[in-house]
């Protein structure tokens, strides 16, 4: 099978996964379900650039987009982690939609330099992404940390080839790369969900997850603020509904 069958495989699985229920996607969290320590109630400034950066990309916003990255890049995101969340995104947008935002990527840091501002270019990843059977061991693995239990339904049982891909890729090729934290992929997806009309129940699982990799509910409520505040109505509206039946 050639990389382009590939490609065209992996951006139907995507298209499938519109069609998710929280309930096969995610498991109910409550907060204090993670063993991770030490919640904050705030977003850092580096933070708060990330789902920002995935909203603007997701409604190919490029103008917004500019000024995200910019925002992004002062608060100490670095180019190789601004890279990783345009990259991991074409699994959520599509393909078209991360090639133009990492092109915007592109010119951002050109003007910088140009400005004379030497960004910070970052780690690539440190650990080899594994292959065939080992690489979807970890992504099953990766999968029912973040899910909160294993992912099965009569989706699944109805098209297996859409969890195999998730195994595989979102959850083996992409999220194995050890160069960006699962809370800033996590800000990152919401916020391209937020951004979605019709996947709200997608939007559900991913903020469920988010408190499973360390986030916590107050940080996520601020994510929905930051929406609001930057004119993004819908999408804090979406967030703010989503967040309704979570831990105060």
């Amino acid at each position: 099978m050639n990389n382009t069958t590939r490609i065209k495989q992996f951006t139907a699985a995507c298209l499938i996964m519109a069609s998710f229920s929280p309930a096969l996607y995610a498991a109910p969290v409550k907060e204090g379900a993670t063993k991770m320590q030490n919640r904050s109630e705030t977003l850092s400034e580096r933070q708060q650039s990330i789902p920002l950066i995935a909203s603007y990309m997701a409604t190919s916003s490029m103008a917004k987009l500019n000024s995200a990255l910019n925002q992004g890049l002062d608060a100490g995101l670095t180019v190789n982690e601004a890279k990783e969340i345009l990259v991991q995104l074409y699994a959520y947008t599509g393909f078209p939609r991360s090639l133009n935002a990492l092109n915007e990527l592109m010119k951002v840091v050109e003007e910088r330099k140009q400005r004379g501002i030497h960004d910070d270019q970052g780690k690539e990843p440190v650990s080899a992404v594994p292959v065939g059977e080992e690489l979807r061991r970890i992504g099953i693995a990766n999968q029912t940390r973040i899910s909160g239990a294993p992912v099965q339904g009569p989706l699944f049982d109805f098209a297996p080839v859409i969890n195999q891909f998730l195994q595989t890729h979102l959850f083996g090729d992409i999220f194995a790369r050890d160069n960006l934290d699962w809370q800033s992929r996590e800000l990152a997806t919401v916020g391209a969900l937020a951004a979605t009309p019709g996947a709200e129940a997608q939007l559900l699982s991913h903020l469920r997850a988010s408190l499973r990799v360390g986030l916590s509910s107050a940080q996520l409520r601020q994510l929905a603020q930051l929406l609001l505040e930057n004119g993004e109505t819908d999408a804090a509206m979406r967030v703010e509904n989503a967040l309704r039946d979570f831990p105060a």
